[in-house]
């Protein structure tokens, strides 16, 4: 689905809008200018890179100075460059991460490289957030921390945030409004309290023998 909305894959039918404007058919780089940005189930990080290079990265996608002033080393970019580290230290800074900024990812736990790929989806300002299996392979600790900086993103950020999650938990704490699917089709959606007692989705993800 993620990959769809972002125009990885061609959608075969269906049409996908943002704010009434259909963005299905636009290339990746497009879709992620109107405000789009995206997390990976399996990490997509560069790993002898450092947590504040991979952030100022999310920030390069809305550079202002160009080619020229990228050759030259223009007045325009060293300001802009400046700012671009301001920005990125203020988010890891937000993220709980600032005292990790010059550390290479490849030394970081499994929990804190997730909030640096979170940090630097961020960092290209979206107004739509997707995170793809954001808790996979954490240990409880890890978990209640990804949990809150979801909640505090969602707040202090202002944007919507799509979530695909396998952990019931998660998904229901930190969703407003669920959508189920079992094989690929849609089965039910609603509130969480809806979701957990719809028996479609207690017969497709617990059983009827567990139900009872």
């Amino acid at each position: 689905v993620f990959n769809l909305i972002t125009g990885i894959y061609k959608a075969s039918e269906g049409e996908i809008f943002l704010d009434g404007r259909k963005i299905d058919g636009l290339p990746p780089h497009r879709i992620a200018s109107l405000g789009v940005s995206r997390t990976f189930q399996n990490l997509l990080l560069w790993r002898h890179m450092t947590v504040l290079e991979h952030v100022k990265m999310g920030h390069y996608s809305k550079i202002r100075y160009g080619l020229i002033g990228a050759f030259f080393g223009t007045p325009g970019r060293h300001r802009e460059e400046a700012e671009i580290e301001e920005k990125a230290v203020r988010l890891l800074d937000r993220m709980g991460i600032r005292h990790l900024a010059e550390q290479v990812v490849l030394n970081l736990p499994y929990g804190a490289q997730r909030r640096v790929e979170m940090a630097r989806a961020l960092a290209t300002e979206p107004r739509v957030l997707l995170l793809d299996e954001p808790t996979a392979g954490m240990n409880p600790e890890e978990l209640v921390q990804i949990m809150e900086i979801i909640r505090r993103v969602h707040g202090e950020f202002g944007l919507s945030i799509l979530l695909i999650e396998h952990r019931m938990k998660v998904v229901m704490e930190l969703c407003e409004r669920i959508q189920t699917l079992d094989f690929g089709a849609v089965i039910a959606e609603g509130s969480p309290e809806e979701i957990q007692n719809n028996p479609r989705v207690i017969d497709a993800y617990l059983g009827q023998e567990r139900a009872v």
